[in-house]
């Protein structure tokens, strides 16, 4: 495959399978009945595929995951022009194209290479900026290796690295980026028994690119590490976040615990996000804690 920096891209088979999660008997399938991608060959005769053809067959995969039959997601997709997405069906539609650096990530992370994984997001920081960094790579690469986790594709220590370098790398930038003194602080907090806590990572930076200073209690404190750490600091906004149910279903009252904390601090706003707390409060009445799906609803 040519250099990150190159303006054509090249993936042999293994590479489109690694990244795409499709094996090499379906992508020469998919080839060969669908006509679906043409790949150019080499001199020796092997295939090589652009980030087109792997758009193409991440959409047709993703178009059979939410019902269509492959003939039918192979039609779909090749009617569409660039950039859009199928409309006016009864199936949720296909999500957000992924990049040149999201792929390079995936296939490193397939292979467990800390390394390589390390130096291409540190590539893809410095190439594209951090907002756009944060948007177009960290975001699309997590939910990618979510669901492959979910799917079982990926096993739990593959997950694992990659989740664990990722969170290391946001941490150097977090603590490395230049704020003013008088900058107001946000504080975030994974809730007990909530381990993910790179979601708050991307919030947290997402907030400093707004002037804020910002400070992270960790994974799952303690309710009370919580609340000592708010009553010090007085930050004007408290993020806490769980991407599962868990910390609900293991402590019954932290909910209720959270709700009366936030009622003696009324001038701070506190948040509460995550699949997790979006799920487990969509049918409660919270009074003092405000649920939000991202940082605009935050700051909006």
């Amino acid at each position: 495959m040519t250099s990150v920096n190159s303006t054509t891209w090249h993936y042999n088979i293994k590479q489109v399978s690694e990244v795409t999660g499709l094996s090499k008997q379906v992508i020469r399938k998919w080839e060969e009945r669908y006509q679906l991608v043409e790949p150019q060959r080499l001199d020796n005769g092997h295939r090589v595929y652009t980030e087109k053809d792997i758009q193409i067959l991440l959409k047709v995969r993703k178009l059979s995951e939410q019902g269509y039959s492959i003939k039918q997601a192979a039609n779909v997709v090749k009617t569409m022009q660039p950039e859009e997405q199928p409309i006016e069906t009864s199936v949720p539609p296909v999500h957000a194209e992924m990049n040149d650096f999201v792929f390079l990530l995936l296939e490193k992370g397939a292979h467990c290479d800390e390394i390589e994984i390390n130096r291409i997001l540190q590539e893809a920081h410095y190439a594209l900026g951090l907002p756009k960094f944060l948007s177009t790579v960290v975001t699309p690469l997590l939910l990618e290796v979510g669901m492959r986790w979910e799917k079982r594709e990926w096993s739990e220590y593959q997950e694992a690295v990659i989740t664990m370098v990722i969170r290391d790398y946001l941490v150097q930038i977090r603590r490395s980026y230049q704020y003013k003194e008088d900058a107001p602080l946000i504080m975030g907090a994974c809730l007990p028994g909530e381990y993910h806590e790179v979601p708050l990572h991307i919030l947290l930076l997402q907030a400093m690119l707004l002037g804020w200073k910002s400070f992270l209690i960790g994974s799952s404190p303690a309710i009370g590490a919580i609340e000592s750490l708010v009553s010090k600091f007085q930050p004007k906004i408290v993020l806490l976040s769980a991407v599962t149910t868990i910390p609900f279903e293991t402590h019954p009252s932290l909910l209720q615990q959270l709700e009366d904390f936030a009622a003696q601090y009324p001038s701070i706003k506190f948040y509460l996000g995550g699949a997790g707390a979006i799920e487990y409060t969509k049918d409660k009445k919270l009074k003092c804690i405000a649920i939000a799906q991202s940082i605009e609803e935050v700051f909006q």
